[in-house]
């Protein structure tokens, strides 16, 4: 069983002018990323694997979680593959992943997630939004023969609000 935990970046601050890559977090996306890490507590295996895209709202998204869930922020692992909106790229990336690890969290961007979300999971969103969760089970131990699987989870910031 293999385990894909899709997390899209926290809401980036549009008013920094810099270069897509170096766009940083919002305050509502700082905000958004702990209520989500939060909620996340408890759904997690003890082995995960963690990776981010290289553009900095993801990253910054990345390190939040993993403080709040404490998993070691030195496990992070940059990978420039899943900085696409791409979903052919992104799961190209995703199928890549050495199969000694049975549960990835992928910090990353839309459309790719969206639009991998839709075509790989039980369930289908418009989009999933910033600091989005979506957690899919495949029934398989290869990576690279992930087809379709089962949404176990979703948690989206605004369904944390309205409690």
């Amino acid at each position: 069983m293999k385990k894909l935990i899709l997390i899209r970046h926290a809401k980036s601050c549009w008013n920094a002018i810099t270069d897509d890559l170096s766009r940083p977090l919002s305050k509502r996306g700082v905000s958004d990323a702990h209520l989500v890490s939060h909620e996340l507590m408890g759904h997690l295996p003890s082995k995960v694997i963690v990776w981010t895209s290289p553009a900095k709202r993801a990253k910054e998204t990345a390190v939040i979680f993993c403080q709040n869930l404490e998993i070691n922020v030195d496990c992070i692992i940059q990978n420039d593959e899943i900085y696409t909106f791409v979903r052919s790229e992104l799961t190209k990336a995703i199928k890549s992943c050495k199969n000694e690890h049975d549960t990835l969290i992928l910090f990353g961007h839309n459309d790719a997630i969206t639009k991998f979300v839709n075509k790989f999971g039980s369930e289908t969103y418009e989009k999933v939004p910033t600091s989005g969760v979506v957690v899919i089970n495949f029934d398989t131990d290869d990576w690279g023969a992930i087809e379709q699987g089962v949404t176990e989870l979703t948690i989206f910031p605004r369904d944390l609000k309205q409690k």
